[in-house]
């Protein structure tokens, strides 16, 4: 079972399609581990092409098996478009402690729709030593 800390930077996006039809979008980010989520700043203006260079941590405990991004674009008069997703396997960065910036794709309706980039580090939690005598925090009686 794995238990630790997620930190992920999210560096990027680029070859994201454009979802408006006058001026340029205004991306952000869902990212969302198990059941939490968080939401990056919205890169005004930027496009097919953002910059966010945000920091983000999750703890992650259980089977947690996988990191999603949700591309957004914010509009201020109707609802925000989806631009798509991209989810990561976490297993790898388990074992390996940290994944330096990587493009992952971005996929909506089964199809290529650009790339995110994001460096991933875990930093697993540490296990209490158990010292000899002592029993899930109880220690063990000498005398008898």
């Amino acid at each position: 079972m794995v238990e630790g800390t997620l930190q992920v930077l999210l560096v990027s996006a680029k070859k994201l399609n454009n979802s408006e039809f006058l001026g340029s979008m205004d991306p952000y980010a869902i990212l969302k581990c198990r059941s939490h989520e968080q939401k990056s700043s919205v890169a005004k203006d930027a496009g097919s092409e953002p910059q966010w260079n945000e920091s983000f941590v999750f703890t992650v405990s259980g089977d947690t098996s996988e990191l999603i991004i949700k591309l957004m674009d914010k509009d201020n008069f109707t609802a925000d478009d989806f631009l798509g997703e991209a989810k990561i396997p976490l297993g790898p960065v388990f074992q390996e402690g940290n994944y330096p910036p990587t493009a992952y794709r971005v996929v909506k309706d089964d199809q290529y729709c650009g790339e995110v980039k994001v460096s991933l580090t875990f930093t697993p939690s540490k296990t209490p030593e158990v010292k000899q005598g002592e029993f899930g925090g109880w220690k063990q009686s000498t005398s008898y």
